[in-house]
């Protein structure tokens, strides 16, 4: 049963691929595809001027902040910038609590840290905020900060308990999966080296049904709070994610036997859309490996799933997988090492399949939710042990929910090497199947994890090699959902990134590519207390930019807090020109009597 039952869950009202080329589609094409619209043209009136953006005037970057408010921002920002003071912080924390009492800790928190970082407490403290930032042009995606302040033995603990399946605990299925998709002790804790996402470890089904609560309150928020907005959601806080591991390495397995397969045809090295198999070489080969008879084999590449091209690309690859296929019951890989067949799909527990169809069941209650009051709904990358389901489980709600337009967006980490071939293989699979892409670009968030992981467990490091790889693989990536943008009038990303030159890479393309702010394809994210100087103007000339409004507990978004001051040190040696922004309005108001100055 297994994991069947979770492909056929996924993909049961998934449609079939159209047999079309595999290769990036011509102009021409795309803009005579299903999801296009019709686009810039002869007959379409004359559109107004592409806006300009100073990301240099301080008076207009923070023409929404009060005096005091940029004073608090310089402090912030600089006690970010002290390794000293950080590696001690939680212990400061701690002494400062004890020696002021809870009462008077709150209130200093709420005039430092806390006030810079966080919205408020709950969702009605937090309107006022909202509004404000509204006001100037910045909207709100709303983030619930609440963290369990679990110790790491606490945390190490849940996640083995939770990543392990039962068939494992008894040491009959640990041999069938691969390292790099097994729970690991010294990496139980994912909070560690994580510093700008929230992490959730599982303990029971009711915590999941809580999380799916919170999730719901967010988006209903995002839904009165504008007619345009975005809300997030994490799919490990929704269920056990011993499914996310075991659906991973499911699907890891069947890409990487695509390209062994292709490897042996000799199309080793190319780019995911650019490699072809040759069926009729697949079919010798599927046959010599004794997977199936060849007349089995013969009716699983049919003219309906093929076309007349007489060849398979990863996406047809990737559809055979569905359990509406013969191929199902012979799912079955070549194990590298050994040289034996494997099976692909390994067995769950009744148990165990309660709680996954639990989870796609939350999943589907967001999106229903999310649909019901137009907000727009962003799945988070988390670890690229659970990413490839994660992805997966996405892109089944963006074939049911992205009909008429984007509502689901899927994220993308550009610190990972396949990061280009994630997004052109799913912009493909869009625009075959004629649903609306919608995308988060990222960095990402767990590159210290990820890289001591890969080389303490021992297998290859899934991050680009350095800082400056990452950004060519960032600007790759958005460059081509950029011109995919200019010829589908339906699809939508948004640019999540604190980086300036980012920024003005957008800002350039978009304008040489005819594509407005006022088409509303192109949005901006920044999370609040970060990069004002970014989002501020980019609100203020008319462009779609959100921040991400943590909001919760003092006391509870502390851990939230940590991350925040950590996240800001690693990047304060790039952040001289903010600090430089904030004294350089300063000392303007100073000048001209304008320190009491009160936005309106």
């Amino acid at each position: 049963m297994a994991l069947r039952h979770v492909v056929s869950v996924v993909c049961s009202g998934a449609p079939r691929l159209a047999p079309l080329s595999t290769a990036p589609a011509t102009r021409e094409q795309r803009a005579a595809g299903p999801v296009t619209g019709l686009r810039r043209g002869a007959a379409e009136p004359a559109r107004p001027q592409f806006p300009a953006v100073d990301f240099g005037n301080a008076q207009e970057a923070y023409r929404s902040r009060r005096s005091w408010e940029l004073v608090r921002s310089l402090l912030v920002l600089r006690l970010c910038a002290s390794p000293a003071l950080l590696a001690r912080h939680e212990q400061l924390l701690h002494l400062s609590r004890r020696f002021l009492g809870q009462k008077l800790f709150d209130k200093l928190m709420k005039m430092t840290f806390y006030g810079h970082f966080v919205a408020g407490e709950d969702q009605e403290s937090i309107r006022p905020l909202i509004q404000h930032n509204r006001t100037f042009g910045v909207g709100s995606i709303l983030d619930y900060g609440v963290e369990e302040d679990l110790s790491t033995e606490e945390a190490e603990r849940q996640e083995m308990e939770s990543c392990t399946s039962e068939a494992e605990r008894k040491g009959s299925g640990t041999s069938k999966r691969e390292k790099q998709y097994q729970a690991h002790r010294a990496f139980g804790d994912r909070r560690d080296g994580v510093i700008s996402a929230r992490t959730y470890f599982y303990a029971n089904e009711a915590k999941c049904d809580s999380h799916m609560e919170t999730f719901l309150r967010c988006i209903e928020a995002s839904g009165t709070a504008s007619d345009d907005g975005f809300s997030a959601i994490k799919l490990t806080a929704l269920g056990r994610p011993q499914f996310l591991l075991q659906f991973s390495d499911v699907l890891t397995k069947w890409r990487r036997f695509f390209h062994h397969m292709a490897a042996e045809q000799g199309n080793a090295g190319l780019a995911a859309m650019d490699t072809k198999l040759e069926v009729v070489a697949l079919q010798e080969s599927v046959a010599k490996m004794g997977i199936a008879s060849r007349k089995e084999i013969e009716n699983w590449f049919t003219a309906e799933t093929l076309g007349v091209s007489g060849t398979l690309d990863l996406l047809d690859w990737s559809s055979l997988i569905n359990s509406r296929t013969e191929l199902s019951k012979h799912l079955v890989v070549p194990n590298m090492q050994t040289g034996q067949l494997e099976p692909l799909l390994l067995g769950f527990t009744e148990e165990e399949e309660q709680q996954m169809t639990r989870m796609l069941q939350r999943m589907d209650v967001l999106a229903k939710k999310a649909t019901e009051v137009g907000v727009r709904l962003m799945v988070d990358a988390e670890q690229t042990y659970f990413q490839p389901a994660i992805s997966r489980l996405t892109l089944e709600m963006q074939r049911k929910f992205n009909v008429e337009k984007p509502l689901i967006f899927n994220t993308y980490q550009c610190y990972l090497r396949d990061a280009y071939d994630n997004v052109t293989v799913d912009v493909e699979l869009a625009r075959r199947e004629g649903w609306c892409f919608g995308a988060k670009l990222v960095r990402g968030a767990y590159m210290a994890q990820e890289r001591a992981r890969a080389e303490e467990i021992g297998y290859e490091d899934p991050i680009n090699p350095t800082y400056e790889a990452t950004n060519v693989m960032y600007h790759r990536c958005l460059n081509y959902v950029l011109e995919e943008l200019k010829h589908n009038a339906k699809a939508q990303v948004m640019v999540a990134s604190h980086n300036e030159d980012t920024v003005q890479f957008t800002l350039r393309r978009m304008e040489e590519l005819g594509l407005h702010p006022a088409d509303c394809q192109v949005y901006f994210g920044q999370l609040l207390g970060m990069c004002d100087q970014i989002s501020f103007p980019l609100g203020q000339a008319g462009f779609p930019v959100y921040k991400y409004v943590p909001f919760g507990p003092v006391m509870e978004v502390l851990p939230y807090l940590s991350r925040r001051a950590l996240e800001n040190s690693s990047v304060m040696k790039g952040a001289q020109r903010e600090r430089q922004l904030l004294w350089q309005e300063l000392r303007r108001r100073l000048r001209t009597g304008s320190l009491f100055y009160r936005p309106v």
